[in-house]
């Protein structure tokens, strides 16, 4: 028997079948693309949404919180009045209200907490209390903050005190020149650190003072370390942030 012989003719043909290449749609919104995501209600640049850094009791923070735009004044008296009632409020061991000011637009506060996970969740039930009350005393419903609060970390005495004039004086900032004393909608009036003491007949040194409405610092930055730079005089004004 032999064994027959590998033909050298070719064999048929298989022909491979071609993808099928679906048109889809080309999305046009979202992603990580120039010009993608919720746009500013203003020209100022947003809060970035990354992760908070750690947090250590040590240092107290200096954080802001913008108002929507086209929201009245926060500096109105009713408005200021349930915002004052807020600080308390949200304040406790391990998040603490120790210095604010209350501008047309914007809160400035200086708090202390024990850890990021203190600070955060501080931070989150603070914001949406004062939004509450200002929404509740203007009759209005809607978002009251414009964006997630900036917070700067203070480490250092110089750091400190920089940040207790420019909370405390920030009226100033806004103003103009002439701004003398200190701002009736702000801590001052409890705050121990002035050169001169305030006169208690001082009209400028504020309303309501049977209630407190910050902590008492414990931080050594907020309570001394910033006095190794003297303490506040009256006519002190904020520098740039």
């Amino acid at each position: 028997m032999t064994r027959s012989q590998p033909s050298n003719r070719p064999g048929p043909r298989r022909h491979r079948r071609q993808p099928i290449q679906l048109e889809l749609p080309l999305c046009t919104w979202g992603g990580k693309r120039a010009g993608s995501g919720r746009k500013r209600t203003s020209g100022r640049a947003g809060v970035p949404h990354r992760a908070r850094p750690n947090h250590s009791e040590h240092h107290p923070v200096h954080v802001t919180l913008r108002a929507e735009r086209r929201l009245p004044s926060l500096r109105r008296q009713l408005v200021f009045a349930e915002l004052r009632r807020d600080f308390v409020r949200a304040s406790h061991a391990s998040f603490r209200v120790v210095h604010f000011s209350v501008q047309s637009n914007h809160v400035h506060l200086i708090l202390e907490a024990h850890d990021k996970l203190s600070l955060s969740r501080g931070m989150a039930g603070l914001s949406i209390r004062l939004a509450r009350s200002v929404n509740r005393v203007l009759t209005r419903r809607g978002r009251v903050w414009s964006d997630r609060y900036h917070a700067r970390t203070l480490r250092t005495p110089r750091e400190t005190r920089q940040a207790l004039v420019y909370v405390l004086m920030n009226f100033k900032k806004h103003a103009g020149p002439s701004a003398r004393g200190v701002d009736a909608m702000s801590s001052a009036v409890w705050f121990d650190g002035w050169k001169d003491p305030l006169r208690m007949g001082d009209p400028s040194a504020g309303i309501g003072r049977g209630v407190v409405p910050v902590w008492r610092p414990r931080t050594w930055l907020a309570r001394e370390g910033w006095r190794r730079g003297g303490l506040i005089h009256q006519d002190e004004r904020p520098r740039p942030a």
